[in-house]
């Protein structure tokens, strides 16, 4: 006998566990943990598959919850079959893009592309999404994951409801009315099982009427556990923005797209300078008001300062997150800064507009000091990059910013400087500034005294 716990959620149980027994078919239960998803998928999906196989041919499976069976028989009544992989095509692709035109999503699509979507020639997700009725709208994705989804005939103008295909994330999502997630054999048509697919409804904000439906779908090593988050955050970012259009009744996309232009057209005109020295980094207007930022943002806004030609998705990813980033988290993070911002960011690749760049307060010390104006640059040098920040690359860059200041000051040849420069958080172990003022007021004069103590005290004295 199994011991099953689910909940009513397909998609989003965190284990199933089984008893030692045989089951219905006379085969032992086994343990499925829902982590195989991520840490595991080809074992994960095996199981999976032993499962729908048994549950197609009427043997419960504890793998199989209730109300995903439940899915997978309303489907077949409807005529779809398990070896089925064409689904209903409703319009073609000619007809698909007058209906884009007419479609409210056509105002949020552009949003949901710079979060989600990933069409580079590595991009291994497909964004879609689908009318209130589940035909499909819009696609993105690169032309290796495109070539793929039309193996599937996943394309524009296929009905990919529980009538059209079959069960999968987007029918699922119609049917709940709540994000879905779908991994493999959950789907009903074996095609579909290389695929995990997480979809979420969209619907107006005002109104309540379901307007589409959200999935991102790719091979099944592509899901991870944040896919469900990022695909949930992106559905608020699209009724947001659609709470903002007319009321959320327009049905036409230019006023929205216009209003939205003139906003950023304020926005970035706005966008003062950035305060990335210290631990309470800040982008400032020039109205005066000064917004927080979070200390991931602003080790982006780090990064896109420090160089000119810019970011990919790709290499930001890696700069903050190691091996483990992933391109989908910094288009996140780049949409809530360029919401934050405007267009003083420029995306493909992210980097700031022509006249914003330095416009950070440590990017000013470095200007100052490439100018010469090397007391100046000390003056505005007032604590270290980032502080708080333990990225790899905001701690290359803010070593750098010490080096560059500090030799600038014993260049300088100036007593008064390097007492200043000494007497920072930021100088107070240079030994080689400490050596420097001892040449310039004498070894025996009061300043370089206290300072070579200090030195030795945190045993990085240099001189012998």
């Amino acid at each position: 006998m199994s011991c099953i716990t689910i909940s009513t959620q397909w998609g989003f149980h965190p284990r199933y566990t089984g008893t030692a027994g045989k089951d219905a078919a006379g085969e032992e239960d086994t343990v499925l943990d829902y982590g195989l998803r991520f840490s595991d998928p080809a074992k994960y999906s095996r199981a999976l598959r032993r499962a729908h196989e048994l549950v197609i041919s009427g043997v419960p499976r504890p793998e199989i919850p209730n109300d995903l069976a439940d899915s997978w028989r309303r489907s077949m009544a409807l005529g779809i079959s398990p070896d089925q992989h064409s689904p209903r095509h409703l319009h073609d692709a000619a007809d698909v893009l007058e209906l884009r035109r007419e479609h409210r999503l056509q105002q949020v699509m552009p949003a949901l592309n710079d979060l989600l979507a990933d069409d580079s020639s590595s991009g291994r997700h497909l964004l879609v999404l689908t009318d209130a009725r589940g035909e499909i709208l819009w696609r993105v994705g690169s032309p290796a994951v495109l070539r793929r989804a039309d193996r599937l005939e996943f394309s524009e103008g296929a009905d990919w409801s529980e009538a059209g295909i079959g069960t999968n994330a987007i029918s699922e999502a119609l049917v709940t009315g709540r994000p879905v997630q779908l991994f493999s054999a959950e789907h009903l048509v074996r095609t579909h099982h290389e695929w995990a697919c997480t979809a979420a409804p969209i619907t107006d904000p005002v109104t309540g009427e379901l307007l589409g439906v959200l999935d991102v779908s790719g091979p099944l090593d592509t899901l991870s556990a944040d896919t469900l988050r990022m695909v949930r955050c992106a559905v608020r970012v699209a009724e947001s923005l659609l709470g903002t259009s007319d009321g959320g009744t327009s049905l036409g996309a230019t006023p929205v797209r216009s209003a939205s232009r003139q906003a950023v057209r304020r926005l970035v005109t706005a966008v003062e300078s950035l305060e990335l020295l210290g631990d309470k980094p800040a982008a400032v207007f020039r109205n005066g008001s000064r917004v927080p930022l979070t200390l991931r943002r602003a080790e982006i806004l780090a990064l896109l300062d420090s160089r000119t030609q810019g970011w990919s998705a790709e290499e930001l990813a890696y700069e903050l997150y190691g091996d483990a980033g992933t391109p989908q988290a910094i288009r996140t993070e780049m949409f809530r800064v360029r919401s934050m911002l405007g267009d003083a960011v420029e995306s493909n690749p992210y980097r700031f507009v022509a006249g914003l760049a330095g416009c950070s307060d440590s990017g000013r010390v470095l200007r100052l000091l490439r100018e010469g104006w090397v007391a100046q640059a000390l003056e505005a040098y007032t604590a270290p990059l980032l502080s708080r920040s333990g990225a790899l690359a905001v701690q290359l860059r803010r070593d750098q910013l010490d080096l560059a200041v500090g030799s600038a000051v014993r260049a300088s040849g100036d007593a008064g400087l390097l007492v200043r420069w000494l007497s920072t958080d930021m100088g107070s172990a240079d030994a080689e500034a400490v050596e420097r003022l001892g040449r310039l007021v004498g070894r025996g004069d009061a300043r370089y005294l206290s300072f070579r103590a200090g030195t030795s005290d945190t045993g990085r004295n240099l001189l012998g």
